[in-house]
C-alpha cells in the first residue's frame, strides 16, 4: 500500500463530510470514527515501511517512509482521533458533520507530516495542518472572538513557518536535496540557516516562548478540537519535527543548545502560567506548552527516544483532560475553576477518569508522565546539570498546577445534585485514561527496551534515585497544593495570569511596527504619489485634448478622405464595367449569335451544297498553304 494513500484515506472521508454539510450531522461521528479506525488498521498493517517516492514536481518527488518514531506517533494520533470523534455528539450540537470532516482532514495532514522524509512533503502536510486548524478553531463562524482567535493562531504560526521555506530553499541551493536525513551534511551558512528555519517553525507550532500566547487564544475552539490539536497533533508536531531533525540541530553547533534552553524555560514559565489560571481550559493550554517544553528539551539534548515517549504519554493525558473539561462545560455550564468545585463528585465517572489524568500530569508514580519526564531529565543531566535542575523545577510546577486542579474538582461541591452522563459521553475517555495510567512503561523496564528497539534509539538510563526523587517531589507538591493551592497561586506574579503579556509584547514588537510602517507608506502614497499624479493630471488632460483634436482633424479627415476617394473609384469602376466590359461582352455575344444564324443557312441537306462548301474550304486551305510558304 502506498503511504500517500494512507494520508489520502482520511482526507477523502473528511472532504465527503464537509461537502455533505448538515445532512451528515446525525451519522458524522460514527462515520468519521470508522474512517479513522480504518486509518489506524492501515497504519498497523503497514508497520515500518522503507522509503517510497511519490511523483510531485519534475525532479522533486516526495519521499515518504515510516520508522519507529513516526509509527508510534501515527498510532497515537489515530487512537486519539477516534476517541475525539466519538465524543463529538456529547459536546458539540451544531454542524457536527463539518467539524468531523475537518478533524479527518487534520488527521490526514498529520499523517503526511509524520511520514514525510523531505522538506517538500513536510511543507505540504504542514500547510494543510495550519489551514485545517483555522477551520477547526473557528468552527462557529458566528462567534467573532473564536474567528479572531483562529486568525491569531494561524498568523502567528504562519509567520514562523517561513523558516521551513527558508530551510527548503537553502537545502536545495546548498545540498541539492530536500531530504531530511541529508540536511546535517551541509556546511557553512546553508547549514546554519536551515537549522534556524527548522527551529523557528517547530518552536512556533509547539507554542514555545515567546509565541506561546496563540495557544491561549486557540482555547476558544470546541473542546474536542483542543483535545486533538493541542494534545496529540498540532503542537505535538512541532516537538516531533525537532526530535526528527535533532542531528541537524546538533550539527549546527548552537541550535541544539538553543532548543534545550528554550524548551526548559518554556516548561518553567508556562508552568507558572498554568498554576495561576482560573479557567480550566486555559490551565490545560498553558500546561500543554509547558509539557511540550520537555519534548523540545529532549530534542536539544539528543534524547530522541525520551522525547518520543513523552509525546505519546502527553497525548493520552492531555486529550483525556480536554475531553473531560468539555463534558464538565456541557453538563455544568462553566469552565471556570470556581464553578467546577466538586465537579468530579457531581459527575463521578468522568471525575475518576479526569483524576487519573491529573495525577499523571502531576507526575505521580507510576503513571504515564512520571516515567517519560524522568527519561527526559536523565537525558538533560547527561548534557548539563543546569538543564536538569531547571527541568526538575518544571516537574515541581507540573505537580503544582495539577494538584491545584485536583483540589478544585475533588472539593465539596456547592450543589449535591449529581450529573448523569450516558456511557456514550464518557466511554471515549476510557482508553485515554488507560494510556494515562500505563504509558510510563514506554520509558521503563521491558516495555521501555521494546520501545527503544522500535525507535532505533536508546533511552537514557533512568536511575532509581532519580525516579524516587521526582516521585517524592510530585507527592509532596500534590499534597501541598491540596491544602494551600489557592494561597500559592495568589502569591505568584499577576502577569502570569495574562500569559506574561506575551500577546501584548508581540503586538508591540511585530504588529505595531508593521502597522506603523503601513501608515507611513499610506501617507507617502497620499502626500507624494497621489500629489504627483494629481499634478500631472492637468498636463495629461491637455495632452489628451490635443491628441483628440489631432485625431479629429488629421486622422479622422484622412480616413474620411480615403473613404470618399474609394467611393469615387468604385463608382468609376462600376461605370467602366457597365459601359466597357459589359458592352463588349454583349457585342461579342450578338455577333456570335448572328454568325451562328448565318452558319445554319448553308445546312440545306442537298448534296451539291456540301460539295460546294468542301471545294471552297479546300481552295481556302490551298491559298493559306501557298501564303504560308
Amino acid at each position: 500500500m502506498s503511504l500517500l494513500l494512507l494520508a489520502a484515506l482520511p482526507a477523502l472521508g473528511g472532504a465527503g463530510l464537509v461537502l455533505a454539510g448538515p445532512r451528515a450531522d446525525r451519522v458524522a461521528s460514527a462515520l468519521s470514527a470508522s474512517v479513522a479506525l480504518a486509518a489506524l488498521v492501515a497504519v498497523l498493517g503497514l508497520g515500518q515501511q522503507s522509503e517510497q517516492t511519490v511523483p510531485f514536481l519534475r525532479g522533486l518527488p516526495w519521499r515518504l517512509a515510516v520508522d519507529g518514531l513516526s509509527l508510534a506517533l501515527a498510532v497515537t494520533v489515530c487512537v486519539v482521533t477516534i476517541c475525539v470523534l466519538l465524543s463529538v455528539p456529547a459536546q458539540v450540537q451544531a454542524r457536527r458533520g463539518r467539524l468531523c470532516g475537518y478533524l479527518l482532514l487534520f488527521l490526514s495532514a498529520v499523517l503526511l507530516t509524520l511520514t514525510a522524509r523531505d522538506l517538500l512533503a513536510l511543507l505540504v502536510g504542514w500547510e494543510l495542518m495550519g489551514a485545517a486548524s483555522y477551520a477547526l478553531i473557528a468552527h462557529d463562524l458566528r462567534d467573532r472572538r473564536a474567528v479572531g482567535s483562529a486568525t491569531t493562531a494561524l498568523l502567528t504560526t504562519r509567520a514562523l513557518d517561513v523558516g521551513l521555506y527558508a530551510a527548503a530553499g537553502t537545502a536545495l541551493a546548498g545540498a541539492g536535496s530536500l531530504a531530511l536525513d541529508e540536511l546535517p551534511e551541509m556546511t557553512g551558512w546553508p547549514l546554519q540557516l536551515a537549522a534556524l528555519g527548522v527551529l523557528a517553525a517547530a518552536l512556533g507550532k509547539a507554542a514555545q516562548l515567546p509565541v506561546s500566547f496563540w495557544l491561549s487564544r486557540a482555547m476558544d475552539g470546541p473542546s474536542p478540537v483542543s483535545a486533538l490539536l493541542h494534545s496529540a497533533a498540532m503542537v505535538a508536531m512541532g516537538g516531533y519535527l525537532l526530535v526528527r531533525t535533532a542531528p541537524l540541530l546538533a550539527a549546527s553547533g548552537w541550535a541544539d543548545d538553543a532548543a534545550a534552553w528554550i524548551g526548559v524555560i518554556t516548561a518553567v514559565a508556562l508552568g507558572v502560567v498554568a498554576l495561576v489560571q482560573t479557567d480550566l481550559k486555559q490551565l490545560l493550554a498553558a500546561s500543554t506548552a509547558s509539557q511540550l517544553g520537555f519534548v523540545v528539551l529532549a530534542a536539544g539534548v539528543g534524547g530522541t527516544a525520551a522525547g518520543g515517549a513523552h509525546l505519546v504519554a502527553h497525548a493520552a493525558v492531555k486529550s483525556l483532560l480536554f475531553l473531560a473539561a468539555g463534558l464538565w462545560l456541557h453538563a455544568l455550564g462553566t469552565k471556570q475553576l470556581d464553578g467546577l468545585r466538586g465537579a468530579a463528585v457531581r459527575a463521578p465517572v468522568v471525575g475518576v477518569l479526569a483524576v487519573v489524568g491529573l495525577l499523571s500530569l502531576g507526575g505521580l508514580p507510576p503513571l504515564a508522565l512520571w516515567g517519560s519526564k524522568d527519561a527526559v531529565l536523565a537525558a538533560a543531566l547527561e548534557r548539563s546539570p543546569a538543564l536538569y535542575v531547571a527541568g526538575l523545577l518544571a516537574t515541581v510546577l507540573s505537580a503544582a498546577y495539577a494538584g491545584r486542579a485536583l483540589a478544585v474538582v475533588l472539593s465539596s461541591p456547592g450543589s449535591r445534585r449529581r450529573v448523569r452522563l450516558p456511557w456514550t459521553a464518557w466511554g471515549p475517555l476510557v482508553p485515554l485514561a488507560a494510556g494515562a495510567a500505563l504509558l510510563s512503561l514506554l520509558a521503563l523496564g521491558v516495555t521501555g527496551a521494546r520501545f527503544e528497539q522500535l525507535l532505533g534509539a536508546d533511552l537514557p538510563p533512568v536511575e532509581p534515585v532519580g525516579l524516587a526523587v521526582s516521585g517524592a517531589l510530585a507527592v509532596t507538591v500534590l499534597a501541598l497544593m491540596w491544602v494551600r493551592g489557592e494561597a500559592v497561586a495568589a502569591a505568584l506574579p499577576p502577569a502570569a495570569r495574562d500569559w506574561w503579556h506575551l500577546e501584548a509584547g508581540a503586538h508591540a514588537v511585530a504588529v505595531r511596527p508593521v502597522l506603523a510602517l503601513s501608515r507611513v507608506l499610506a501617507s507617502f502614497d497620499d502626500r507624494v504619489l497621489d500629489r504627483a499624479v494629481m499634478a500631472a493630471a492637468p498636463s495629461a488632460r491637455r495632452l489628451a485634448a490635443r491628441l483628440a483634436r489631432t485625431d479629429d482633424r488629421v486622422l479622422d479627415g484622412a480616413v474620411e478622405g480615403s473613404a470618399s476617394a474609394a467611393v469615387r473609384v468604385a463608382a468609376a469602376s462600376g461605370r467602366f464595367d457597365l459601359g466597357g466590359i459589359d458592352a463588349g461582352v454583349t457585342a461579342v455575344a450578338g455577333a456570335a449569335r448572328r454568325l451562328g444564324a448565318q452558319a445554319r443557312r448553308p445546312q440545306t441537306g442537298q448534296l451539291h451544297h456540301y460539295y460546294g462548301q468542301a471545294a471552297a474550304l479546300l481552295a481556302a486551305a490551298t491559298v493559306l498553304l501557298l501564303i504560308g510558304r
